[in-house]
């Protein structure tokens, strides 16, 4: 898939405010989706996460990172960089990009923003607003030690192809909980990020 290919299927599927200027419609997924019952604590917290589409000569990737194992929130887990919205932030979109900077010192003159995914509320609490947006290589990336144990790409190919996408359970307080999933060499991409993931590969026309 082209960049020109990418833009035009995303606006295509995009909300009918957002494709007529006005209001976009709020709109939810979340870890419930697959699991009725799981609801989140609650107050929910905003945050926001950038996905970043790397334009390589040869072929559109998605840029991933693994948490550390010791962070209170997703600890070890495959996300996107991205975190709280803080009173400073104007917007979704730049608490996204300034998260990516401090997460994997990724310089904002760098990312051309697209659009937003739906919001998606995980059961820990957080109401995240997915901002999609093309990052021009090369990549010059310094993760942050303290929160991010490395950064790695998948090609866009490989998580747009269904026969890559994978259902799993397994049990959480006592309950078997579903979730989508993508396994790419060592790295097992669940959860909140995989649940965005589908939204992506949906708004792509690819689900």
């Amino acid at each position: 898939m082209t960049r020109r290919q990418f833009i035009e299927r995303f606006r295509a599927t995009a909300p009918a405010g957002l494709k007529a200027g006005g209001p976009v419609p709020s709109r939810r997924h979340g870890d419930s989706d697959l699991n009725p019952g799981f609801e989140p604590r609650r107050p929910l917290m905003p945050a926001a996460v950038l996905i970043p589409v790397v334009e390589h000569p040869s072929a559109l990737t998605v840029l991933f990172t693994r948490r550390t194992d010791h962070l209170p929130d997703h600890a070890g887990q495959i996300s996107f960089p991205g975190g709280r919205i803080e009173p400073g932030d104007a917007s979704p979109e730049d608490a996204a990009l300034r998260e990516s900077e401090e997460e994997i010192g990724l310089d904002r003159r760098r990312v051309d923003v697209l659009g937003r995914l739906d919001e998606y509320v995980t059961r820990t609490g957080f109401t995240i607003t997915p901002v999609v947006g093309f990052v021009r290589p090369p990549l010059d990336l310094t993760p942050a030690a303290r929160e991010v144990a490395e950064a790695f790409e998948v090609p866009l190919s490989f998580l747009l192809d269904p026969a890559n996408h994978q259902r799993h359970e397994r049990a959480i307080d006592g309950r078997d909980r579903h979730f989508h999933a993508w396994s790419y060499g060592d790295h097992f991409i669940w959860g909140a990020t995989a649940g965005m993931l589908i939204d992506l590969c949906q708004r792509l026309g690819q689900r």
